[in-house]
């Protein structure tokens, strides 16, 4: 009879009393969470500044849309190669060097007189992201035993969740009576904590087989794979996805992953090993990750448009209609770690997403006039369907993969969140687009209004698809009312038929769920004892 003592089993500390606080597991969730919600809160919290900065610093709308294009795309290239990192050189110093490095570009943002200053520091910003998140995951993965990693993550999860609530309300509050600084001023201190805490509190995990070396070709390889991948995705609803320019970014990252992936399976020591993925709760948890964000980030996309533009509500109170879908996250996240915990990832991971999938179903049939009692019913569902899938797919990959790659785990899953998140709102975003293109005439005349001309239809499709009635100045006030009922039915058209393609993704990301299981939380020892 063999028996067998994994590594992760032996490594982390009890969770009982302690006499000291350097690597005390619920002080250490506490410390990386702070530095979660830096970045979590950043995800939401700029898109409202965006105006302000747009004003204050004389900048184009394309300016303003590589303040955000800037961050997302230093995010996903460097999250893979940040886990690695932590992995060859310690989570702790990996996540204090991105908190700090986050905070700072925060405030050197804040300070920054012009767009390109802004711009150059939301790289740096997005780079230490990308730092900080994987050197997280990594640490509770180190920290907890596989019976009470769940919990963590879960309420990891809620940490992520509370954060991603309150960016609109916090963001709002802050540019409205304060400035567009504050909304970067404020993670200044919040970094300066996370980092006192975490020189404090963190200790740092290394697993005895870490990794020696670094993959620098691989390095580069991956990274110029996902840049010409999130590059074509972001730039596609303006290119047009069969453009030339397009097919061309996308064909160089095709390349680019099978050149990494040949490149892989020869180096002695690779970036990303391709054996993890023979793992196929690991795969499928991977896989799960892209598709729930493709739903989520895709969906919630459009909402916040829907509420703005079509309802007419200032981003606060945009923010306080979707609390309950933050809210339901909140509560739900730890929950779901617990009950995780019990019955396997499984279960919860499938059901959860039937309940996204139901959810997006429903808000497919949201009108121009619906009311907030309905739109708060399927808002909930949704942040109750999302819960244990953020929680559950990600114990799946993290929890799947070796001590050793915990961190690259980490990174996995924040990677496959970024790009789930960006082919969602690209997607989504062609499909708006063509609804519009192809609706907006039709409305156009049911509301009596004269025929447009081709340019006169390519401009007001522009507008109309984020809800915006292109009604110009000076018009009568009867027209403009004509105008914005034809825009407003356009573009609840086009989310309807948006949700409905998020809603059969979700269907799919329901099935592989089923493919998942329990993660094995650590590999076997190196030597068995045998009885």
């Amino acid at each position: 009879m063999t028996s067998q003592t994994t590594v992760a089993d032996a490594t982390p500390p009890d969770l009982g009393p302690r006499s000291g606080l350097r690597g005390h597991p619920w002080l250490t969730l506490v410390t990386v969470a702070i530095g979660v919600m830096m970045v979590a809160l950043d995800g939401t919290i700029v898109a409202i500044a965006n105006p302000a900065i747009q004003k204050d610093l004389d900048a184009s709308l394309a300016d303003v849309q590589w303040i955000t294009n800037a961050y997302l795309l230093a995010l996903a290239v460097a999250l893979i190669t940040a886990g690695k990192l932590g992995d060859r050189f310690g989570h702790r110093l990996i996540f204090l060097i991105g908190t700090t490095g986050f905070a700072a570009a925060s405030g050197l943002i804040a300070l920054s007189g012009s767009v390109s200053m802004v711009v150059a520091f939301r790289v740096l910003q997005g780079l230490c992201g990308a730092l900080l998140m994987p050197a997280a995951l990594g640490m509770l993965r180190a920290t907890f035993p596989s019976d009470k990693l769940n919990m963590a993550i879960g309420l990891w999860g809620m940490v992520i969740g509370a954060s991603t609530a309150g960016g609109p309300i916090v963001g709002g509050l802050l540019v409205e009576h304060v400035n567009w600084q504050s909304v970067f001023f404020i993670n200044v201190p919040v970094g300066a904590l996370g980092l006192v805490l975490g020189l404090i509190i963190l200790k740092d995990h290394r697993a005895e087989n870490a990794p020696r070396s670094f993959d620098f070709l691989g390095i580069a390889l991956l990274s110029g794979a996902m840049f010409c991948l999130v590059w074509a995705l972001i730039k596609a609803p303006k290119w047009q996805w069969g453009d030339a320019k397009t097919l061309i970014f996308l064909g160089a990252a095709l390349l680019g992953f099978v050149v990494f992936v040949l490149w892989q399976n020869r180096v002695r020591e690779p970036l990303l090993p391709m054996k993890l993925f023979r793992s196929v709760p690991f795969s499928a948890g991977a896989a799960l990750m892209v598709l729930m964000a493709f739903s989520f980030m895709g969906g919630l996309f459009y909402v916040t448009f829907y509420l703005q533009n079509v309802h007419g509500m200032t981003p606060v109170d945009a923010g306080l209609h979707l609390l309950p879908l933050t809210g339901m996250m909140i509560v739900a996240s730890p929950a779901a770690g617990a009950l995780i915990g019990r019955i396997g990832p499984r279960i919860p991971l499938f059901v959860g997403m039937v309940c996204t999938a139901v959810a997006c179903f429903g808000m497919s049939a949201l009108k121009v006039d619906s009311g907030t009692g309905l739109m708060s019913v399927w808002f909930a569902l949704f942040g109750i369907g999302l819960a244990p899938v953020m929680v559950g797919a990600t114990e799946v990959i993290v929890g799947n993969a070796p001590l050793e790659h915990a961190g690259l785990a980490g990174g996995l899953q924040q990677g496959s969140m970024q790009v789930g998140g960006t082919l969602g709102t690209a997607v989504l975003g062609a499909v708006m687009a063509s609804r519009v293109g192809h609706k907006l005439p039709e409305k156009w005349a049911d509301a009596g209004l004269p025929p447009l001309t081709k340019e006169q239809k390519d401009a007001a499709s522009a507008v109309v698809e984020v809800g915006v009635p292109p009604v110009p100045k000076g018009t009568p006030p009867e027209v403009a009312a004509k105008i914005t009922g034809a825009a407003h039915e356009t573009f609840v058209s086009g989310m309807s038929i948006s949700f409905v393609v998020a809603g059969c993704v979700a269907v799919a990301a329901a099935l592989l769920a089923l493919l998942t299981r329990r993660g094995e939380n650590a590999e076997a020892a190196q030597g068995a004892a045998h009885i």
